[in-house]
């Protein structure tokens, strides 16, 4: 819940510089940014080797191999920086625009940052520190959006864009040891770190692919049309992330800590993924189903005018966004049972398919490269949801069971906003949204009346008290 709240207020801020940058930049500005962060992303992916997973799913851990960690991702930081550096003229090529060497230039230091912070993080995670975590990146944010906002209101244009993760990533490195009660010694060749390199070789790997699959439309587009329409399809699609990020990133990162700590507990570990996917569709499925509904007023409120032609992208993406949401769960499955290997596995399949579905769509633009997208997800989840259930008491029956009321009402949700939206003949932006608001309120009220609906609320109440008893049941060495 302290992490729901963070990333509540994270999205009011993000929300204010969304609204007010596409407003002093222009599509193109967000293009050629999101030529480079595609790059970075991936890097991004790769950065910490995942480590961070490693030192936060050992049941048991020493200083020792937690400071070795740490050199580690300093040193792979620093080559990740250097190699984009080197990689700079070749990106400009590629995509035929000069401007690109400067961004890619600057940008390429939020590896190092990255580096430096990786293990901090991950200590403040073992300790279940939510709370440390929740300031600090709310605190990041209220310097990066101002500082992103002034650069652009004086005439920065895209360098703006280029502010705001290399200051956010510079205040969240900060503030993460100013808060950790732990220092790194001296790199040990004896620290027996090896089993925990190969487990997050494999889940580093694995971020890596999902990071490509996520990327692959970006760049295609790119490529093949330009930064005006990238840019029109990477707002619209960032837009649509930014609820996602903020459920999956908490959700995430509560999950698996607490998935790892009952992993020898089959039917304990099961009941608690369950409620964790049921609590996250229950917020997200209204979300989702609204913004399919309002799409075009949702973007013209959020972006302006001048983005109008992304609102069918936007609202065609919303189609797969709990698909993205429930991949990201079969991650924390696999991730906390110390599957790395299998997950790579997962990945190395579902990947390929998806950007291959992308370039399929390609030819008939940014519209075809959503729909494509979009469907292949939905068409190939079930699927991964089954592999990454094997080994667990997990089933699509009993996941079907979890989802289908917040799945179901969603939908109902969608179906009376869009008549109500239909009937009123509402004309202006804040109009349309509310007749959509009324309509999601109406459905919702009267899934009260369900006594299933009224019971799975008592169940989360339940889990939320359950998750509140004393958690010190793992040794963490590092805490002393």
């Amino acid at each position: 819940m302290v992490n729901l709240v963070s990333q509540g207020t994270q999205f009011l801020i993000q929300s204010v510089a969304t609204i007010v940058l596409a407003r002093l930049l222009t599509p193109a500005d967000f293009g050629l940014v999101a030529m480079v962060a595609t790059i970075t992303g991936l890097g991004q992916a790769f950065a910490d080797l995942g480590l961070s997973e490693a030192t936060i799913q050992r049941k048991e851990i020493t200083n020792d191999q937690v400071s070795t960690l740490f050199w580690i991702n300093f040193a792979i930081g620093l080559g990740l920086m250097l190699v984009t550096m080197g990689l700079a003229p070749a990106l400009a090529w590629f995509y035929r625009d000069a401007r690109l060497v400067s961004i890619t230039l600057v940008l390429s230091l939020t590896f190092l940052f990255g580096g430096l912070r990786v293990q901090a993080d991950a200590v403040l995670r073992r300790q279940m520190r939510f709370s440390s975590l929740a300031v600090r990146d709310i605190i990041s944010y209220l310097v990066a959006v101002p500082t992103a906002i002034v650069l652009a209101f004086k005439g920065g244009s895209y360098w703006a864009l280029v502010a705001l993760p290399l200051t956010l990533n510079f205040t969240q490195m900060s503030l993460s040891w100013l808060m950790v009660n732990w220092r790194p010694g001296l790199p040990r060749r004896d620290a027996e770190v090896g089993s925990m390199i190969a487990f997050g070789g494999n889940v580093a790997a694995s971020y890596l692919i999902v990071n490509i699959s996520r990327s692959a439309d970006n760049v295609l587009i790119g490529w093949h049309w330009g930064a005006g329409p990238l840019g029109l399809y990477s707002r619209a699609y960032n837009l649509l992330m930014l609820p996602v990020r903020q459920l999956s990133g908490p959700a995430g990162s509560v999950a698996v800590p607490a998935f790892s700590r009952t992993q020898d507990d089959p039917e304990r570990f099961a009941r608690y993924y369950l409620r964790t996917v049921n609590l996250i569709l229950w917020i997200s499925a209204p979300v989702f189903g609204f913004l399919f509904v309002a799409a075009q007023p949702v973007i013209v409120l959020m972006l302006g005018h001048q983005w109008g032609e992304a609102g069918p992208v936007f609202q065609i993406l919303t189609i797969s966004a709990l698909g993205q949401l429930l991949l990201d769960s079969t991650i924390w499955l696999l991730v906390s049972r110390g599957q790395s290997r299998r997950l790579l596995k997962l990945l190395l399949i579902f990947s390929p398919i998806l950007v291959c579905s992308y370039a399929i769509g390609l030819p008939f633009g940014i519209k075809g490269v959503a729909l494509s997208g979009s469907l292949v997800m939905l068409l190939i989840l079930p699927w991964m949801l089954r592999f990454s259930f094997q080994g667990t008491t997990l089933s699509l029956p009993r996941l079907g069971r979890a989802i289908f009321y917040p799945v179901a009402l969603s939908l109902f949700g969608a179906l009376i906003g869009g008549l109500a939206l239909r009937l009123a003949g509402a004309t202006n932006t804040v109009g349309k949204l509310f007749v959509v608001a009324l309509g999601f309120l109406a459905a919702y009220v009267l899934s009260a009346l369900i006594p299933a609906v009224r019971h799975e609320a008592v169940s989360l109440r339940n889990l939320v008290h359950e998750l509140r008893t004393p958690a010190n049941t793992s040794t963490v060495a590092v805490a002393e």
